[in-house]
């Protein structure tokens, strides 16, 4: 393997373990013991038939074992947890033919709720991207279709 074949090779992030992996696990632990818990207390204090409130307390232990049983089964992607971080230098010195298309979508509505001068920050922010300019487009989108904003627009737009 070549030396310019090898530095195609390198990857652009680097994933490790995130922190506090243990304090998460009994933490979860514990609300894993609260909800079986409540199963317990639930399903020891059933009430009679014709007793008041017993389509409540069905119902409420539907949803307990419902939400229960949900929360078990999200802690399997929550349990080992990964954080990846990007290595930008890598990002940097790789060939702009390996990079990916980019498209940033602006949208407007309001001019009075999203001052139009923002929205011109924004894309012109999103259109000084260190990114190739052959690979990174930039929409913008007035559903409001206001005046305001076409003028705004347009005077932005002597500054790009």
């Amino acid at each position: 393997m070549g030396v310019v074949e090898a530095e195609k090779a390198l990857p652009l992030f680097e994933t490790k373990e995130a922190k506090g992996r243990l304090d998460f696990r009994l933490f979860s632990f514990t609300i894993f013991i609260g909800i079986c818990l409540i199963w317990v207390y639930r399903l020891t204090n059933i009430p009679r038939a014709g007793e008041r409130g017993r389509w409540v307390w069905i119902g409420m232990f539907m949803a307990e074992l419902g939400f229960g049983f949900y929360w078990i089964f999200t802690q399997a992607v929550r349990w080992n947890v990964d954080q990846c971080y990007p290595l930008k230098q890598r990002l940097s010195q790789s060939s702009d033919d390996k990079l990916p298309g980019v498209d940033v979508f602006v949208c407007m509505a309001d001019p009075i709720l999203e001052p139009p001068t923002l929205v011109i920050n924004t894309v012109s922010s999103a259109m000084s991207l260190n990114y190739p300019t052959a690979k990174l487009s930039v929409y913008l989108s007035d559903d409001g279709g206001s005046q305001l904003n076409l003028l705004c627009s347009l005077g932005g737009s002597s500054f790009l």
